[in-house]
């Protein structure tokens, strides 16, 4: 199977460190740093247990010098989906399928307008990692990946299902995966913005009374938007699930972590800001999710003026 990545930070590495041994993979982005790296030296992972690995990756930032591939993989940031799926739908093959494993909502549909709604499929997946700096990936733990089916691509769905579990990736076929996307989105808003607002761990935020009561809140408030469009969420706690998966990954820099710490663009506008603009929808109060979008593109907009040196 040929298999096109775009996206070169940590999902990206991640899954195509997976799936190299595997597949003919090739990891697609914009980020120089990374790809210099990743162009000079075998990508360094650092498994949970401190463990190493080197696995020489093949990456470019020229999406035309891919393809035709069967599958386009889209694990960008959410940013970056209209270029990536404008992209994909250049190199794949006619029966070929492009998937997002994104986090938020919203990146489906954009990418669907590029390659044809027949073509784009959901996944959901609650694998992490973290890149330490260009070239060196942190695993951060393993978790299942979920990926949407329908009778027109389903055998391009379980084909990609299969090369996942053969390359250590537990993966499953469902034909509603909206309900798991939901949860995630429960957990990403509990998690994401807390920790780059705070710059701490994911583990911090289960220490911290005050950081937990206002992860809890932000999960339940995305549990009732779902509820008023009778979504039912992958389990019955919303809050409870995000401080399990915050405890499960305690050492885990989260996403939006690491774009504050790097200067990049968050994806809080499909986090919580997708969950205050559906919450105003149905008239679903978010409070909460509303304050922490509010305050992380506040981050996002001073950034240039941060004190950093400590003096007054």
């Amino acid at each position: 199977m040929r298999v096109a990545i775009f996206g070169v930070g940590a999902m990206g590495c991640l899954f195509g460190a997976r799936l190299t041994p595997h597949a003919d993979v090739t990891l697609i982005g914009h980020w120089p740093e990374q790809l210099a790296a990743l162009r000079r030296a075998p990508l360094q992972i650092i498994l949970p247990e401190g463990r190493e690995e080197h696995l020489k990756l093949r990456a470019t930032d020229d999406p035309g010098s891919v393809g035709p591939v069967d599958v386009a993989l889209i694990l960008t940031k959410s940013a970056g989906t209209e270029v990536a799926a404008r992209n994909a739908a250049r190199i794949l093959r006619p029966d070929g399928i492009a998937v997002t494993l994104q986090n938020g909502i919203g990146n489906l549909e954009i990418i669907a307008r590029h390659v044809g709604e027949g073509r784009a499929a959901l996944g959901v997946t609650a694998q992490g990692a973290t890149i330490i700096e260009p070239g060196v990936l942190r695993y951060g733990g393993t978790g299942t990946t979920h990926l949407a089916t329908r009778p027109e691509i389903d055998s391009q769905v379980q084909a990609l299902a299969a090369l996942f579990e053969q390359a250590g990736l537990e993966a499953k076929v469902t034909e509603d995966v909206g309900g798991l996307v939901w949860g995630k989105l429960a957990i990403n808003a509990g998690i994401n913005p807390l920790t780059a607002l705070l710059r701490v761990p994911n583990g911090v935020l289960t220490e911290v009374a005050w950081a937990r009561q206002l992860m809890h809140e932000a999960a339940r408030e995305v549990a009732a938007v779902a509820a008023a469009q009778g979504i039912a969420l992958p389990f019955e706690d919303a809050a409870a699930r995000t401080e399990e998966v915050a405890r499960l990954t305690a050492h885990n820099r989260s996403s939006m972590l690491q774009d504050v710490l790097r200067g990049a663009e968050t994806e809080i506008e499909v986090i919580c800001g997708a969950v205050m603009r559906r919450g105003e929808e149905l008239g679903i109060p978010t409070p909460v999710n509303a304050t922490l979008y509010r305050l992380v593109r506040a981050l996002e907009a001073t950034r240039e003026a941060t004190i950093r040196d400590g003096r007054l």
